[in-house]
């Protein structure tokens, strides 16, 4: 029942948002142009992450999160800063927390890929360390404790602060992570020049193994990961994708307008899918 829901849903969103994008069939009139009743509507979604979540419009002149807004009548609080890594992601947390409280229904973290450009290791997830448990008897047996990782000088170390906070502050919200989207030469002058995907960092690491540390995430704190490095289609390394993105020549990084409505529209496909909240009514 809850998949036949959810398959109503996507095919609504369809109708609704490939009318209001240019492709209404002849037959429709303006009702095919109204969001659709779901789990989304009104809700109010906060956005922290990166330069392509800032409000400031980097590259484009309208956000993903804008078009969600009108793909799925969510209210965008959006708190991305360009430039922010993971271990900046507690300072945006803490500010939703002082403005919002518990008035806010879901959280969306769009970040990483600046963690992969500066090098940072990935790290563990845990440390471990012998400790006394009470078993079956009862008695007293000592084993092998794994203990999450505080650690905000490695990648694993920093996702797990902001969740331990988000898990904390915020225990009946949704959460879900994003992965980073494929990354393209970008030049912002002479200091600072980023290689696209297919060459490493200064550690060996790709973008992918950024990803695959974010996924993991989706089980070490249980929230949903939606993939969108790869639901998302876009792919700066191929010619015919350069027209997704702010500058064919200097910026390869940053998807423009056309980009930005892709990847609201695989995400707005994906949300139906899943809760809202967790708030009991």
């Amino acid at each position: 029942m809850i998949l036949n829901k959810c398959l109503v849903a996507v095919l609504a969103l369809a109708l609704c948002s490939g009318a209001a994008y240019g492709h209404k069939p002849a037959d429709m009139g303006r009702k095919d142009r109204e969001i659709p009743q779901q789990q989304w509507t009104g809700k109010k979604v906060a956005f922290l992450g990166d330069s392509i979540t800032d409000r400031e419009h980097i590259g484009t002149e309208k956000n993903y999160w804008q078009f969600l807004e009108e793909m799925l009548g969510i209210e965008a609080l959006v708190y991305g800063i360009n430039g922010h890594q993971w271990s900046d992601l507690p300072e945006q947390a803490e500010k939703l927390k002082e403005e919002e409280g518990d008035r806010v229904d879901a959280i969306i973290i769009f970040a990483g890929t600046n963690d992969y450009y500066a090098d940072v290791p990935l790290g563990e997830w845990y440390s471990c360390q012998p400790q006394k448990t009470t078993v079956s008897g009862p008695e007293t047996d000592t084993r092998i404790r794994r203990i999450f990782q505080m650690d905000g000088s490695c990648f694993r170390g920093r996702i797990n602060m902001v969740m331990n906070y988000l898990k904390t502050e915020f225990p009946e919200q949704q959460i879900i992570l994003l992965t980073p989207i494929h990354r393209g030469y970008a030049r912002f002058g002479d200091g600072n020049i980023q290689p696209e995907e297919s060459f490493p960092n200064n550690l060996g690491l790709y973008i992918d193994d950024y990803v695959q540390v974010i996924k993991e995430a989706a089980n070490v704190w249980a929230v949903p990961v939606i993939d969108l490095n790869s639901i998302s289609g876009l792919f700066p390394l191929n010619k015919s994708h350069e027209r997704y993105f702010n500058d064919k020549e200097t910026d390869l990084l940053h998807p423009n307008s056309e980009g930005h409505f892709r990847m609201a529209k695989a995400l707005a496909c994906q949300l139906l899918c899943f809760p809202a909240d967790f708030k009991q009514l």
